[in-house]
């Protein structure tokens, strides 16, 4: 095997990797700041200086930089050599001249880059007595505080900000030897993914703007290995806590799926876990609250026992599930109620898609994509979804899928992709095909080859008409308007081109037929000998998990209330407002006699139970969600849940009436689980079972330079309680415990010796930027199979807009959509007022100007909105802003009369 030699020991040779990256990977410390994994080398801060040579007879050699040096065979270099460590302590020397001394209350110490590397290069002594350079902050918005003063001019904000994540309002200005990282004003940074900045900059400049409000030392919060309940894209999250909640929210790597990056919305929504609204004891009808006396909350065991009187007068039990909440505690719900009384949650249209979508992915040729998989395609088309703000991380992924076709375009120059300006200049603004057809403008569009804005019946004619281009076999498509049929002749051109194109769409707009033409895609891309990509977005973190155990729809439920065959209902993390319309919920809860609802927070919902009993949120419980990808991923408990708030599936076992058939544990659900559907078993599979040790030991959730211990129950008492014990999962819920690495599925924080920064995460993988140490975690449970399959016929017809009426379309905003989400305070502050979006024709039609107010009549009740006019959306169609609660329950599509 080619070998290179560093400080005398040979390794393997990486040619198309750099220097660092091979001397990181094989655990050896070499420092550096403008480098990342994701970003490529720009060799700008000159930090990873070391010793090359010629060869074995050259005994001078010179310095160069590790990141832009690629790692050939017979590479000769010196990390240790002298002249190259009083280089790189000098590089640390000047850096801080301009650097405050200010550790002990800066937000990133203890946690910081710059600090490792400080000690890393032996710098200890300050010699520069002048004054430093300053500069004003600017307010970022409520997810960013800046700290302008400790920057380093590493560079690695604008290049993730800018070139990585498309964003526009960052930016370098200079002048002389002065450089800022900032706005051209104050302002909330517009980029989705503007959180990233808090991992990627090195130094404090960007720093968590939530955490500051209730800040703790980074050494002092236990974390726990969770999963993001804000989409369903499943992007590994590592939850902080401390004093008894949630303090912040870091990304935790998963090679094919986040990378190194969280969306704002998985990063900053945890502070409703926080929240008044959250939801910590029972309340049971008064009389069973008060009989032991006023003032004092039920008990869990209080509640049990009022709950199993109720049920077993009950003439009819039914259970409605949820698609946020896990597979452990919708199957434990199934399981109370049985399968003939269990509901999923969803209204009619929806279930009928997530059926639809599931059908597609299981018994499909094309394979179900990974992010990182989509971030590979070569050939994109985007069919209905507005991505950056139904699944911003994927939204990302097909961002830097543009670059991919380029890339194998200048592979002939024979320099390496990881250079990074190189590759930018050579590349310059070539882009691979992207084609996105969607009602509404995007923000991928400016990556886009070709867009198209049409209605969702449009949409799903262009698809249909794509796959027809792909595969004569497909189904044509009649009446076709000449744009979009040559529109559709060029995606199809792309596509065939391409060695690994892709096809993405789903359900935001409740339109079934945008889920065949893209089905018809990715089949007739199979049928034409291209292996394709066929992802499919749906809304919730569990929506396929909760699909795959059945269930009927809530309208069968509201059926079977109404006709006196049920008179008890259990509601489990489902607000049904948010489902069906007012009236019809209201209507149910009138009928019923007993409601028993479940959930972590206060809702529409929990204000109508006769019982109520607090859930436990994602980040305080255990259990499985299946993404999106069809990939089941455990989360644990960050903190022990609080007595009484417990997971639910926990509640609904103690509350089988059958104690012979009731399930305790969440080992024992997964077991029932894979006997009753088979195909789900391999979510045991997830993580390591609760008994799985480490040299004997469980895995500590607090890293060992953890403090405080005793100040956190100082209010209680000054003697250090016992550490809760965790029985379901093989976690502690304290710093004592293995200190080998273990499973990537079970680490709590990145940490090694000398790397107290998230870039320690290099420690945890088998080589920097590739897969974790010992396989990432989760277990795909959709994978591609070889059989025919039927195209799909339902072509709708041409969209006709009718006089004083309108297409009401969702419009997703990443903020502000999702349930829980939206509760956050930070979120809150960037959520876009409600309004009814106009096309301009539409607008001047009726005479209104933007700012002025719509009345439109739904369902028979007007609804007033202030008017946004938004140029490309189509004719016909007004949007509305999908999870406002005013409109939540709509059963898409539909239309409204204008008033």
């Amino acid at each position: 095997m080619p070998t290179l030699t560093i400080d005398g020991v040979a390794y393997p040779a990486e040619p198309q990797k750099n220097l660092l990256q091979v001397s990181l990977s094989h655990g050896l410390d070499l420092p550096y700041f403008c480098w990342h994994p994701a970003l490529g080398s720009v060799g700008a801060c000159r930090q990873c200086a070391v010793r090359q040579y010629r060869d074995e007879n050259d005994s001078r050699g010179q310095i160069v930089m590790a990141c832009m040096v690629p790692a050939t065979p017979g590479t000769r270099i010196a990390i240790e050599d002298e002249e190259a460590r009083l280089f790189r302590k000098s590089v640390i020397e000047w850096l801080m001249t301009n650097h405050p001394h200010d550790c002990p209350v800066c937000d990133e110490g203890g946690e910081c880059h710059l600090q490792d590397m400080t000690v890393m290069t032996g710098h200890c002594t300050r010699r520069h007595r002048f004054p430093k350079r300053t500069f004003t902050n600017q307010y970022l918005g409520p997810f960013i505080n800046h700290e302008m003063n400790r920057c380093i001019q590493c560079y690695r904000c604008v290049r993730f900000y800018r070139d990585y994540a498309g964003g526009r309002d960052l930016d370098a200005f200079a002048s002389r030897n002065h450089v800022y990282f900032g706005r051209s004003e104050d302002g909330a940074l517009e980029n989705e993914f503007s959180g990233n900045l808090i991992e990627v900059c090195p130094t404090g400049v960007f720093t968590d703007r939530t955490l500051k409000n209730h800040y703790t030392r980074k050494w002092d919060l236990q974390s726990a290995p969770s999963i993001c309940p804000h989409c369903s894209l499943g992007c590994n999250t590592l939850v902080g806590a401390r004093y008894g909640g949630v303090r912040r929210v870091l990304n935790r790597y998963h090679h094919h799926i986040n990378g190194y990056f969280l969306c704002d919305r998985g990063r900053f929504a945890y502070e409703f876990a926080n929240l008044p609204i959250r939801l910590r004891h029972p309340v049971l009808p008064r009389p069973a609250a008060a009989k032991d006396g006023a003032g004092r909350p039920p008990t869990a065991a209080e509640a049990i026992a009022a709950i199993r009187t109720r049920l077993r007068r009950s003439r009819g039990l039914i259970g409605i599930g949820s698609p946020r909440a896990s597979l452990e505690s919708n199957y434990a719900l199934r399981r109370l109620v049985g399968p003939d009384r269990y509901f999923s949650g969803l209204p009619q249209g929806e279930s009928r898609l997530i059926a639809v979508a599931l059908d597609i992915l299981r018994d499909s040729p094309a394979r179900s994509p990974s992010l990182r998989e989509i971030a590979e395609a070569d050939a994109v088309l985007v069919l209905g979804e507005d991505l950056t703000q139904t699944a911003p991380r994927m939204a990302l992924a097909v961002r830097q899928s543009i670059l991919q076709a380029p890339a194998a375009r200048v592979a002939a120059l024979n320099f390496p992709g990881w250079m990074a300006h190189a590759f930018q200049n050579a590349v310059q603004d070539d882009r691979g095909p992207l084609f996105i057809a969607s009602v509404d403008a995007t923000r991928l569009d400016d990556a886009a080859t070709a867009v198209l804005h049409a209605p969702p019946a449009d949409l799903a004619r262009f698809g249909f008409a794509v796959a027809h281009a792909i595969d004569p076999e497909a189904p044509p498509v009649p009446d076709l308007d000449p744009e979009t049929a040559d529109l559709a002749n060029r995606a199809a051109e792309a596509l065939l081109a391409a060695d690994r194109p892709l096809v993405l769409s789903g359900t935001s707009l409740h339109h079934e037929a945008l889920l065949g033409a893209a089905a018809n895609c990715g089949w007739a891309l199979c049928r034409r000998g291209r292996p394709a990509g066929l992802g499919l977005v749906v809304p919730e973190a569990n929506t396929f998990g909760a699909g795959l155990l059945g269930g009927r729809p809530l309208r069968e439920a509201y059926e079977l209330v109404e006709s006196h065959q049920a008179d008890t209902a259990v509601i489990l993390e489902n607000d049904l407002y948010r489902r069906s319309h007012g009236t019809d919920v209201d209507r149910f809860f009138d009928r019923l006699e007993t409601t028993i609802v479940l959930d972590a927070v206060q809702t529409a919902t929990t204000a109508r139970a006769d019982i109520l009993l607090p859930a436990a949120p994602a980040s305080e419980s255990q259990g499985t969600f299946i993404s999106q990808e069809g990939r089941a991923q455990r989360f644990f408990p960050v903190l022990p849940p609080t007595d009484p708030v417990a997971e639910s599936w926990r509640w609904l076992g103690h509350l089988h009436p059958d104690e012979a058939r009731a399930l305790r544990s969440q080992e024992a659900m997964l077991i029932a689980i894979a006997a009753e559907f088979p195909f789900l078993a391999g979510a045991r599979e997830a993580a390591p079972s609760a008994t799985f040790r480490l040299n004997g030991a469980a895995v500590p959730r607090s890293s060992r330079r953890f403090s405080g211990r005793t100040a956190i129950h100082a209010h209680l008492s000054v003697h250090e309680p016992k550490p809760p014990e965790d029985s379901e999962a093989p976690l502690t819920f304290s710093m004592e415990g293995t200190t080998t690495a273990p499973p990537a599925a079970l680490v709590t924080h990145y940490w090694a010796p000398g790397w107290n920064s998230v870039q320690a995460l290099n420690k945890f993988q088998d080589e920097v930027g590739g897969p974790n140490r010992g396989g990432d975690p989760g277990i795909r449970l959709i994978e591609p199979r070889n059989v025919p399959r039927a195209y799909h016929n339902a072509i709708p017809p041409a969209f006709n807009s009718r006089e004083g009426l309108c297409t009401l379309v969702p419009l997703h905003h990443s903020f502000g959509s999702e349930e829980l989400s939206r509760l956050a305070p930070a979120i809150a502050k960037r959520t876009p007022p409600a309004a009814f979006s106009l096309s301009p024709a539409d607008a001047r039609e009726r005479g209104l100007g933007e700012g002025d107010t719509l009345s439109i009549r739904i369902y028979g009740r007007p609804v007033r909105l202030p008017v946004r006019i938004h140029p490309q959306l189509p004719r016909g169609c007004v949007g509305f802003p999908a999870g406002w609660p005013d409109l939540a329950g709509i059963h898409l599509p539909t239309e409204g009369h204008f008033e």
